[in-house]
């Protein structure tokens, strides 16, 4: 049971990431942001998904320390 709330999550993780990613380069095709700017927008969020993620890791090995 508790695989199948892991995947549901990870699920979740990856939809909210790809729409988001998919949102910043519609913005970018429609010319409401140029595409530097959208360049940094994506490397922006693939560096909050990663560092919440090593965040989110730390956190549970510091959790089974205890």
């Amino acid at each position: 049971m508790a695989r199948n709330s892991t995947i549901k999550i990870a699920a979740g993780i990856a939809v909210s990431f790809f729409g988001l990613v998919g949102l910043i380069i519609y913005l970018a095709a429609s010319r409401t942001v140029t595409p530097q700017l959208a360049l940094l927008m994506l490397v922006a969020l693939a560096g909050l998904y990663i560092g919440f993620g090593i965040l989110g890791l730390v956190h549970r090995l510091i959790h089974k320390l205890d």
